[in-house]
């Protein structure tokens, strides 16, 4: 074996030098590979534009952008605590400092999206547009000017700015930039690529297509971008040409939203696609395999929200304001949608206290015990419909949903409340949402009750009532900052960001705060009893929070030590 080893490598050699023997230095330090593809001859085809934006939509996969990196961020509102022996303790507390690992991730995977996006815009205008059908041009580098506004908004709304960067960095000399604020990024980057989206995308895909974004999807983007930027008018402009297109509707069970069975549905309008199935060997949290039609590998978000029995870990936790939330979230006995329930399909699909209505992981809910003051936990995101006990890779295939139609609603609500709009008007939007949930509409309530509805925000174990209250703007503003949104859409991703854009952050923390306090002085009277059957001790989700927080220091996330210490631009 050795001799033909030697023979080979004398062989090679043999070869290598009547090869240099043949040429000149030039010419072999220049020779080419005719197999490579090089940057000079790749961005011709459209199947070459094609495959580079694949890796665009594959980096909305990263798991700091719509995976398990979110656990970490769920932790900053009021809608999830968590246990000192857990990572995410430190948001939950702020404590975290500018090394944090999703503080990180999260820039430096947005960045490569952004990236991305940049070399698909970039080199697809220089392209020879006889090689592409007609329109095919613009709808590549719309989809890619989307999504490079995504990151945008999300760097944006997550840094509280960020470095504009609009070419593709092609070595260390071009890294260094300066920050900007929101307002910079939002009208030189985010608002031009989402107009240019929303003219040349298409109102619809092919099955084959469906996880693509679409005209409804820069429209509803650029809408959010509006409402954050305060300028009312034109954000419920975008949102109601949205909501009149016919494209979207409701699906009948809210919890259609929250499975891998059901996902691409009536109301999906941004949806991140994963697999289980993908890759099976792969844990969870290596996610980068560019596919938007059939899912990256696998979501590890999973195993941040299952109860730990059943092979998670329950680092998110619901709060005892999200649990007393749900049990408010009352059902309408003459809605068909409930039959069979107790509690409201919202709380079905949402959470599981011990008492829920049906099985959890096959199980009765409770039957491995609820501890530590958990009274719940969060079923959203956690494969308890379908498994007995989670993925011990951490994997899971449902499907990320950043932006949904009963989202677009309640922002088109909230815009109408905030420009002077019909109170009415909103209202019906709200019940929209509401109606579908099952639960009482409030309508209803007004109907009921003189013109009033209840505060259903307040603790009625704390406070032992819920005030009724007039139908104002600014009453239906606070129920839908409140009530509607955590209900809805707890768990997606939105709930800091609405906190902080509507200035109410240390309002709510000192609020939960002062009910904590009162269910630890009160713990002997309330311990394992109705509404909330907290055991052990009552967690004290809000201590800290209520005490560090700053909002020039925690509205957002400080720029990564990484990024400090590479960019002098900074």
């Amino acid at each position: 074996m050795k001799t033909k080893s030697f023979k080979l490598i004398g062989l090679t050699l043999l070869s290598m030098a009547t090869l240099l023997i043949g040429c000149s230095e030039d010419e072999w330090l220049n020779e080419v590979n005719p197999n490579t593809i090089t940057t000079d001859i790749f961005w011709e085809t459209p199947t070459q534009f094609n495959s580079a934006l694949t890796t665009v939509y594959g980096a909305t996969q990263f798991q700091a952008i719509s995976g398990g990196g979110l656990q970490f961020e769920m932790m900053l509102g009021d809608e999830a605590g968590t246990e000192s022996w857990y990572g995410p303790f430190a948001f939950r507390n702020l404590t975290y400092n500018d090394g944090a690992s999703q503080i990180e991730d999260k820039w430096s995977q947005l960045y490569i999206g952004i990236f991305r996006a940049n070399q698909v815009i970039n080199n697809i205008a220089n392209a020879d547009g006889s090689l592409f059908s007609e329109g095919e041009k613009e709808v590549i580098e719309a989809q890619a000017r989307f999504l490079r506004a995504f990151f945008y908004f999300e760097v944006a709304h997550t840094f509280g700015g960020g470095i504009i960067r609009t070419e593709a960095i092609e070595g260390v000399d071009n890294l260094p930039g300066k920050f900007s604020s929101i307002e910079e990024i939002t009208n030189s980057i985010i608002i031009p690529d989402l107009e240019f989206a929303k003219a040349h995308l298409p109102r619809t895909w092919d099955a084959a297509n469906k996880a693509r974004v679409t005209w409804g999807t820069a429209t509803s983007l650029l809408g959010k971008v509006y409402l954050y930027g305060k300028e009312w008018s034109t954000a419920a402009g975008l949102f109601k040409s949205v909501i009149d297109s016919d494209i979207y509707e409701l699906t009948d069970n809210v919890n259609d939203n929250f499975r891998h069975d059901t996902e691409f549905n009536s109301e999906s309008i941004f949806e991140v696609a994963y697999s289980a199935d993908l890759n099976p060997g792969a844990g969870g949290d290596a996610v980068d395999d560019n596919s938007f039609e059939s899912g990256a590998e696998a979501s590890s978000l999973a195993r941040a929200t299952g109860q730990l029995n059943y092979g998670a870990y329950n680092t998110v936790l619901p709060t005892y304001y999200m649990h007393e939330l749900f049990l408010s979230d009352e059902i309408d006995p003459s809605n068909p949608v409930n039959y069979g329930f107790i509690q409201s399909q919202r709380m079905y699909g949402s959470i599981v206290p011990s008492n829920a209505d049906g099985l959890y992981y096959g199980d009765e809910p409770g039957a491995k015990g609820w501890a530590y003051g958990q009274s719940s936990y969060v079923k959203k995101h956690s494969n308890w419909y379908h498994l007995t006990n989670e993925d011990g890779l951490s994997r899971s295939g449902i499907n990320f949903r950043h932006i949904r139609y009963a989202d677009v609603l309640l922002m088109y609500a909230e815009a109408l409340l905030n420009s002077g709009g019909s109170v009415d008007q909103a209202i019906d939007y709200i019940d929209m949402v509401r109606a579908r949930a099952g639960v009482i509409t409030l309508k209803q309530y007004l109907a009921d009750n003189g013109n009033t509805f209840p505060q259903l925000h307040i603790s009625k174990q704390v406070h032992g009532t819920q005030p009724y209250v007039a139908p104002t703007a600014e009453n239906v503003l606070t129920h839908l900052q409140r009530v509607e949104r955590p209900l809805e859409l707890c768990y997606e991703g939105h709930r800091y960001k609405d906190l902080v854009r509507w200035g109410i952050v240390q309002e709510v923390y000192d609020e939960l705060r002062a009910d904590e306090e009162w269910r630890i002085n009160n713990f002997e009277t309330i311990e394992e009893q109705a509404p909330l059957f907290i055991v052990q001790h009552t967690r004290p989700d809000f201590l800290f929070s209520s005490q560090n927080y700053n909002p020039a220091e925690f509205d957002y996330f400080p720029i990564p030590a990484a990024e400090l210490q590479t960019n002098d631009g900074l």
